[in-house]
Formats: C-alpha cells, structure tokens, sequence
C-alpha cells in the first residue's frame, strides 16, 4: 500500500466516512478519489494533488481540535505510546481484546497499514534484525503458528518453534512459570497457544517479554479477532459502508469458538451494531458476552433457523464445531440443512454480504462446514481474511516491541519478483486493493 492509500484510508476511518461521504466532504467526484485509491502498479492509478492532500489534512487537525473538546469516543485521550495503552498489568503484552478501546484499535490499523507493502512482497524491512520469536504451541495450528512466525520474519527477526506438550519438557514435570521464564531468557518475544483457558497468563505472570496469545482453549484469540475487525473495515471500506450500524450474523460453535468470543468483544466498541447469533442447541453464545454486548446498547438476536437468521446480513461470520472441547455434548457436526453454501447466500443474501471463517474448515464428509462451492464467489472474504494475518501480526510485533514509528523509514524494494495475485482464483475488484 502507497503512502497515499494509507493517508486517505486513514483519513476516511478517523473521519468515519465511507468513500462516497467523504470524497462529497472534501469536494471532489468519487472517481478521481477512487483513482487515489488504486495501487501504483495500477495503469489508472493518479496521484493526489498537493492542495487535496493539504485540505485533508486541515480537515482532520480541525476534527481533533473539536473532538478534544467534546471528548469524543474516536480520538486518543492520552499521549501514551500505544505500546503502553495496550499494555497487561504494566507490561507490553497481548492476552486479550479488553486491552484495547475503539482509538487504539485504529491506531494498530494505521500501523497495521503501513505493513501492507512488506506482507504483500513488496518492500523489506529489517527493523527487528536480531530480535528472536518464540513461538509455544501446545495445541494443534498451522495459519496461527506459521501466520506468527512469517510476519516476525518479514521484519527481520527470526523464529524458533516447538508444537505440542510431546516435545516440551512439560511432559518431565516442569510448571509453566519455569517454562516460560526459561524460554524469556532465550528470546525476546513469546507467543503461547495452549488448550487450559488462562494458561497464557501464567506464562505472562512469569516474564517481562512481550507475550502474545495464541488461543487459550475455549478462551478468546486475540490476534485473530483483530485481524477479522481489520478485514471488516478493509471490505467495507471497498464497498462504501461503515462498521456503525452493520448486521453480523455468527454461525456455528459459538460457546467454544474462542475467535467470535473476541471478536464480538471488539466489535461492541462500534455503535448500533445488530448481532445475530445461530448455533446449534447447547452451543450458543455464553450469557455473560451476551450481558456484555447488550450492555453496549446493541441488539442480539438468537436464531434456530440459518435461512432467517442469514436475511440482510452485512457480515456472514462462520465457525466449525469445537468437536475437541466437547464435554457432554453429542452433536458432532451441523445437520446439511445448517450448512452455509452458495445456493443458500444466493437466496438470503446480498451482492455486497461478506462471508468470513476464521479457519481451518472441517471439509470431512458430515462436518457441513462453510461450503467450499462459494470458493469462486468474490463475497467470500477467507483468503483475504489469511492474507491480512500477517500484516495485523506484524503490527503487533512492532507496536509491542516499541518500534513502529521506525517501520515507514526502514523500507526497501524487494530483490524477488513475487504474484501480483497470490491465488489463481483470487477476486479482483476492479483494481482496488
């Protein structure tokens, strides 16, 4: 991404305005900002006139001015480094959604921005040369794990794994205090998935290193939920619309889907959001999220009917069943009738409805998860959804490592020819990333 696309997009989420809005605030046709928009490689692609660029700018300064003054939800009430906002009992780490407000969200966005040439192969950046990852996965990944380690990598460090407790010295006895202060003094960052929910806490509570959670059992998964809110705005940003008053419909396993478990969290922080939640008996949403999220002043609605619960979805948000938390529970999948397809999306939803999974999709015979027939259809947001891991990863590292201001400067062109699409199949939208 142009230092221009991330000047605009930055402009258009401080200003909560779609395209159309604010290409009308600044008084010009929404083609030519469009044409702003498009990436430089794009034969349409203009430059933004200096005096655009000025006016922009004022006009922002001048909406801080007046939301300092109001105290508004969208602008920063602190001079912190957002490295210290979203710190963990003074320390920089990452253990859950409730960490962030609605401002330092969009200040990792705009971090998270900046990223995007270097996850796109674009540009290089060796801004944590030296630096190494640890990554503790004592439950089974492959996109978290390895999403984790290649954006540590794009930033210069590198990484050192161990998958499972088969090969940790757990397996002898050892706590997870001295796991995890023992490994601090090897590394200098942590990211620890673990089955027990609150394991990822005790690792926190034995070190002052950056530790990021990976997924803790039926707990919450922060980066992922981040990087599914970041995805949101990216397609509706592409699409005109706004996080304000959207439709999201979860679908699945929503008592142990630890990522809707985040990432309802995050999105209570917008205003007048409509949820709809449908799950399978005995696997709805926990009650004290729901207290959360309508204490937020949003309306919740629950369905047993997919087909009604889908109808003028903004959001088509879907998860597997969490077979392997199961306790008592017998269901073992979704019956046919519960699976999300395209004949489905067809008939309930719109041209503009996005379809999210957070991944893996359980594609064995009986499981009925999100239909891989949607896979050519360019609503589908799951590879889009991937892509944009490693950017949010890559911001976090940064922003906890206290080095994200040094990124934009750090940059240089690749030496590699890379895709310009990374999937054969992957949509384009009419060239605007």
């Amino acid at each position: 991404m142009s230092d221009q696309q991330t000047f605009l997009r930055d402009a258009m989420r401080r200003l909560n305005l779609t395209r159309d809005n604010f290409s009308d605030r600044i008084g010009i046709r929404k083609r030519a900002l469009d044409t702003w928009l498009l990436p430089e490689t794009s034969s349409e692609f203009r430059v933004m006139p200096d005096i655009v660029s000025k006016f922009v700018g004022e006009i922002l300064a001048a909406e801080l001015l007046k939301s300092a003054s109001t105290q508004s939800v969208y602008v920063n009430k602190t001079d912190a480094p957002l490295r210290e906002q979203i710190s963990y009992n003074g320390r920089p780490q990452l253990l859950s959604v409730d960490q962030f407000s609605r401002d330092s969200l969009e200040q990792l966005f705009r971090v998270t921005d900046i990223m995007q040439p270097i996850a796109r192969r674009q540009k290089v950046s060796r801004i944590l040369e030296g630096a190494v990852l640890a990554n503790l996965f004592f439950e089974a990944s492959t996109r978290t794990r390895i999403s984790f380690g290649a954006a540590f990598c794009r930033l210069g460090g590198s990484v050192c794994d161990t998958t499972g407790f088969t090969f940790s010295s757990m397996t002898k006895g050892e706590s997870i205090y001295d796991t995890s202060r023992v490994i601090s003094g090897y590394a200098d960052a942590l990211v620890v998935r673990h089955p027990e929910q609150g394991a990822v806490d005790e690792f926190a509570r034995a070190t002052n290193i950056p530790v990021i959670n990976g997924g803790d059992g039926p707990g919450e998964h922060p980066s992922q939920a981040i990087l599914d809110l970041y995805t949101i705005q990216r397609e509706f940003s592409r699409l005109g619309k706004l996080v304000d008053g959207a439709h999201i419909v979860m679908v699945g396993d929503l008592k142990y889907g630890r990522t809707v478990h985040s990432l309802i969290k995050l999105l209570a922080l917008y205003r007048g959001l409509r949820f709809t939640l449908v799950a399978p008996p005995t696997l709805e949403m926990p009650a004290h999220i729901l207290e959360r999220i309508a204490r937020g002043g949003h309306t919740v609605e629950q369905s047993a009917s997919l087909a009604q619960g889908l109808k003028g979805a903004d959001i088509v948000y879907a998860t597997r069943i969490q077979k392997e938390r199961f306790a008592d529970e017998a269901i073992e999948g979704y019956t046919p009738d519960f699976q999300i397809n395209q004949a489905l999306i067809d008939a309930t939803c719109g041209a503009g409805t996005i379809v999210m999974h957070p991944l893996p999709r359980d594609g064995r015979p009986g499981a009925n998860d999100l239909s891989t027939d949607l896979n050519h259809d360019p609503r589908l947001a799951i590879f889009r959804q991937t892509d944009n891991g490693i950017p949010v990863r890559m911001a976090i590292f940064a922003t906890l490592l206290g080095v994200e201001n040094q990124v934009q400067h750090s940059m240089r062109d690749v030496s590699w020819r890379s895709p310009h699409y990374v999937g054969p199949d992957d949509a384009v939208f009419d060239g605007v990333a």
